[in-house]
């Protein structure tokens, strides 16, 4: 079984190809889904400030590795019957974590969209819209304190999202039946 992690800065298009995956037999495990649900436990309103909040507490009380060692369980009890595809690794410790547990069969794809056009993006999707300001901030945040460019500089293999959703997918398929 493979388990397969999506890297990219927040817009690239990371979730989309995700979706491909799952949609081709990977079971989806969604990091941010552990700062959902602790922001729902403590009753804090959903915004970029109260996830931004929980990511870093949650990196302070477990580690830069936190998300990794956070859903290992999920990861693990989902490679028992199925390959993986995981949304949205972020660190470099989280890789190492992931690369040290699973060996030669963890994978990592990145997603890459310039700036601009990450930005466009990211203030006019429907759920967790960002502002120009938010957008670049989070940049910011999440190349200097979250160690965020490591992932990616070490990916497998590199989907350039320029163009078409279409194209994003196409591309996407054509590395799942690489590693199939």
């Amino acid at each position: 079984m493979k388990v397969v992690s999506i890297v990219g800065m927040t817009g690239a298009g990371k979730s989309e190809v995700s979706k491909v995956f799952e949609e081709n037999g990977f079971v989806r495990i969604r990091f941010g889904d552990v700062t959902d649900e602790e922001i729902k436990k403590r009753g804090l309103e959903l915004n970029e400030e109260n996830e931004r909040y929980i990511r870093e507490l949650l990196r302070k009380e477990h580690g830069m590795e936190a998300y990794a060692k956070l859903n290992l369980p999920r990861i693990d009890l989902a490679v028992k019957h199925s390959d993986v595809i995981i949304d949205g690794l972020y660190s470099w410790e989280e890789y190492t974590f992931l690369k040290a547990h699973y060996g030669e069969n963890f994978y990592v794809v990145a997603v890459w969209a310039p700036p601009g056009a990450r930005y466009v993006r990211l203030t006019s999707r429907p759920n967790r819209r960002l502002t120009l300001e938010e957008a670049a901030n989070r940049d910011r945040a999440e190349i200097e304190n979250i160690n965020k460019g490591g992932p990616i500089a070490m990916a497998d293999v590199t989907i350039i999202n320029e163009s078409s959703l279409e194209n994003l997918r196409k591309e996407a398929i054509r590395i799942i039946s690489k590693l199939k």
